[in-house]
């Protein structure tokens, strides 16, 4: 059969990579791919919102089943575009995508239906939100958020008033992330600590991936911005048995039943991104797409055929598939350009790359690169994930980081603490 990614990402490059194993698949089409890619894919060059283009090409070639890694297209509504001519597609349809696309549709949502989530305001207007932060309504730290997409960057965790009205700002005046910024939602700040609880879905029934725990922060530590992740591990060391069944049962399955009785059939991802409070894991937000980086990990652990998974959710049977993990931990480091989350350098030469992708312990996934003159150079912001599994999660990560110590480019960053907060190993 014939397979579609969409998608440019280290994430869309690990699906790539794993659908590569399946022996139903003779061919993979990546949509545009990026330079990492192209060993296992035919590189299309069509933007991923481009929905029409992606859909001519999808019904000329007769492709048998299309993966959509990011949100924009989901939320465009890539997925009902497809299915009206019957097009098989692995995704959320753009109604059951306004969970990840709203912030204030999710928490209103979550009040409607009171799953577990931090106290909110919804605020339209500047003035709105200086008198909400003014009122003391939340103490701080508190949480601003942009209402709409942003790349995993409209989030700030504000430690005094001047930080909030600055973020505000930001979103509201400024508009840093454009119409994301109509509405912006504050919340209270959550303690405790961020696990990735992602599954599959037919719309009714859900398969759960392994978790994992996304590092988030651009600093060791988590220290400063918010960036789209700089690494993450597998499985968390924070989910037990216990929390794991408290999730499903208190968050996974009144998100998908009540999004149903709500017209609003969730096939395809849901992403819960949880804070382990005190008073037991809330949703901090929702996804409607896999995550990245927390998808290279996973698919280093995964046992079984990925397309036949994606095709019973489809086909409405998600457990339809049996599905193995590993029992080994993994990891991933994301290697950076100079300058993100913000404004970030590319054209940068990729020195000592082709020497760990020859590394048998070693799966490296690329995010922003391009090839040219028989080189790589740097092209986004998230350059590269070094990926690996071990026995352990410590063997797993000096594996990787012994693997990133061989790589350079001009101002390249990562952070050296990815897993450092292991708990017990797994």
């Amino acid at each position: 059969m014939k397979v579609m990614v969409v998608g440019a990402g280290g994430r869309e490059h690990a699906l790539s990579w794993k659908i590569s194993q399946s022996e139903l698949v003779e061919k993979i089409y990546c949509a545009p791919g990026n330079a990492g890619m192209k060993n296992l894919a035919e590189l299309v060059p069509i933007d991923t919102s481009n929905i029409s283009e992606l859909l001519k090409f999808a019904q000329l070639n007769k492709m048998d089943l299309t993966v959509v890694g990011p949100e924009e297209p989901l939320t465009m509504g890539i997925v009902d575009e497809f299915e009206k001519i019957g097009l098989k597609i692995f995704g959320a349809t753009k109604s059951a995508a306004e969970l990840e696309r709203s912030k204030v549709f999710a928490k209103r949502f979550m009040e409607r239906h009171k799953i577990p989530t931090a106290r909110f305001r919804v605020v339209e207007t500047p003035d709105q939100a200086m008198e909400v932060l003014e009122s003391g309504t939340f103490s701080f730290p508190l949480v601003v958020k942009a209402d709409g997409l942003a790349a995993g960057k409209g989030a700030y965790v504000c430690e005094n008033l001047k930080h909030a009205q600055e973020a505000v700002r930001h979103i509201m005046v400024e508009r840093k992330f454009g119409r994301a910024g109509d509405k912006v939602v504050i919340e209270e700040f959550l303690h405790g600590k961020e696990v990735s609880f992602i599954v599959l879905s037919d719309g009714i029934r859900v398969l759960p991936l392994v978790t994992t725990m996304d590092h988030k922060a651009i600093f060791d530590g988590d220290k400063g911005p918010n960036t789209g992740g700089m690494g993450a591990i597998s499985p968390s060391p924070f989910i037990t048995r216990e929390l794991f069944q408290q999730v499903m049962d208190t968050i996974i399955f009144p998100t998908v039943t009540r999004m149903l009785e709500e017209g609003r059939k969730l096939k395809g991802v849901l992403y819960a991104g949880l804070m382990l409070t005190n008073e037991g894991p809330k949703v901090l937000e929702y996804n409607c797409r896999f995550g990245d980086p927390e998808t290279q990990p996973q698919m280093l652990r995964l046992g079984s055929d990925l397309v036949e998974i994606l095709l019973s959710a489809v086909n409405g049977n998600i457990l339809k598939s049996k599905v193995a993990w590993s029992e080994k931990p993994s990891g991933c480091v994301i290697l950076a350009s100079g300058g993100y989350p913000v404004k970030h350098e590319k054209g940068m030469a990729i020195k000592g790359l082709k020497k760990i992708m020859d590394m048998s312990k070693i799966v490296v996934f690329h995010a922003g690169t391009k090839f040219e003159s028989d080189e790589y150079f740097t092209d986004g912001g998230r350059v590269l994930g070094v990926c690996a599994s071990e026995n352990t999660l410590t063997e797993t990560m000096d594996t990787i980081y012994e693997a990133v110590s061989n790589i350079k480019f001009q101002g390249m960053h990562f952070r050296k603490d990815i897993g450092a907060a292991r708990g017990e190993e797994k």
